[in-house]
């Protein structure tokens, strides 16, 4: 009698087998979590990246150091790596000033999609790269970081936002508007051209080295050659 009063009270098999298994909470995809309003990629190639160090344009390129999209903005002196809490700061910071002026609007330029790693202090050599860390994004010297435009915003008011900006940002910066003139290095100056093979070759001759014809690789190289002579005479002046 007491055996089967026992049999009766243990747990069955059957019960004890088909107990859902919850899903386990770690998962493969790492620190790199998305939440909306943050500075940081929707998708990228490889969890993991060099981090790299800034460029510089050695090959005279001018892109990005002007206006574009507002009338007034900041551009950095020095090449930098900026993370995206930095970047976000100043946006922030940007946003909150201009609240006020109806219709006036933030253009960021710049975009932190580089994966920084980082490993623990007195760590061994070894073992793989370090975790996830922050977002950050490489910006070579001259290059515009923020710009204001739209709802005919006043200089002083533009001003004023952008140098709250500069203060959250880990390099020197200088306020441009309009007419600033480009900037490669440390030289700014409205007589600074884009390099030759950056221009665009007329659409007859583009056509004709299409056909196996040439020409146009012999108007470049004498575009070249003519801006040599110019740099030069400049230079003996």
């Amino acid at each position: 009698m007491f055996s089967a009063i026992r049999t009766f009270l243990r747990p069955s098999s059957i019960a004890t087998s088909s107990r859902a298994t919850l899903p386990s909470t770690s998962s493969s995809m790492g620190n790199q979590v998305r939440f909306r309003g943050q500075l940081a990629p929707k998708k990228t190639k490889y969890k993991k990246a060099q981090k790299g160090l800034p460029g510089v344009p050695t090959g005279g390129s001018l892109k990005g150091t002007t206006l574009e999209h507002g009338s007034f903005g900041i551009r950095i002196l020095a090449s930098t790596r900026i993370t995206a809490a930095q970047l976000g700061a100043a946006q922030a910071a940007l946003k909150r000033k201009i609240k006020p002026v109806k219709g006036a609007e933030v253009y960021l330029r710049v975009f932190p999609d580089t994966p920084v790693c980082v490993k623990g202090n007195e760590t061994r050599m070894g073992k793989g790269k370090g975790t996830f860390e922050y977002w950050a994004c490489r910006v070579p010297v001259g290059r515009v970081i923020f710009e204001i435009g739209g709802g005919g915003i006043r200089e002083e008011i533009a001003r004023q936002a952008l140098k709250l900006a500069q203060v959250k940002l880990p390099v020197q910066s200088e306020f441009i508007n309009l007419s600033s003139p480009p900037r490669l290095g440390n030289i700014a100056s409205a007589s600074l051209l884009p390099p030759t093979y950056a221009q665009a070759v007329p659409a007859l001759l583009a056509e004709m080295d299409a056909k196996d014809r040439g020409g146009a690789r012999d108007v470049v190289m004498t575009r070249e050659a003519l801006e040599m002579d110019r740099m030069e005479l400049l230079n003996i002046a």
